[in-house]
């Protein structure tokens, strides 16, 4: 959960849009489009993550423009 709205709160303050949801098999999956420098800030601090996080493996890559409106958690 901190994780969640860790992303959640900084992509609100870089004014990122897209979504994070947890995949079934305990994975994060995170889609951030917006400003590329903010898209950047915020990629760097996913991959980061918070004191309480352990990130063990970030894969990126290239996705069609979606135009998201806010950045969203969902929940599966």
């Amino acid at each position: 959960m901190f994780f969640e709205q860790f992303v959640l709160e900084s992509a609100k303050r870089l004014d990122v849009r897209g979504y994070l949801r947890k995949l079934e098999d305990g994975r994060m999956e995170i889609f951030l489009e917006g400003n590329k420098d903010r898209v950047d800030e915020m990629t760097a601090l996913c991959r980061r993550g918070t004191e309480h996080t352990q990130i063990r493996n970030v894969e990126e890559r290239a996705e069609r423009f979606q135009d998201f409106k806010d950045f969203k958690v969902i929940k599966i």
